[in-house]
């Protein structure tokens, strides 16, 4: 995917997510981690109703702009997964974002290959 449409759809994800009042969003640029994707997007809603809300309009989002993406998680929602290709986005519940600290675990992949 060319960069220009990897911004375009980093655009509509965080505008979507300050739309819908996610907290603690974070982008990690994923350039030269990893070949899945270029960026990921971790953010947090207040309770499952919100995670699936903010993960269903991201989705709406996307695909009013013409972009494909995949979700999973959506009847939990704890922890929801939209695959938007070039951009991966997490949204969880801070317990569960807690739990699991994507954000720690990639800052330390990124650590480790520049050593």
């Amino acid at each position: 995917m060319a960069p220009k449409e990897n911004t375009k759809i980093l655009d509509i994800i965080t505008k979507t997510l300050d739309d819908m009042k996610a907290e603690d969003v974070s982008v990690i640029d994923l350039a030269g981690k990893t070949s899945i994707a270029g960026y990921m997007v971790v953010a947090s809603g207040t309770s499952n109703r919100h995670v699936a809300s903010i993960a269903q309009k991201i989705e709406e989002a996307l695909k009013a702009a013409g972009c494909r993406c995949s979700v999973e998680g959506e009847n939990k929602a704890d922890w929801v997964l939209i695959d938007a290709f070039d951009v991966i986005v997490h949204i969880f519940r801070p317990e569960v974002r807690d739990f699991y600290n994507l954000e720690k675990m990639w800052t330390s992949a990124a650590n480790l290959r520049s050593e």
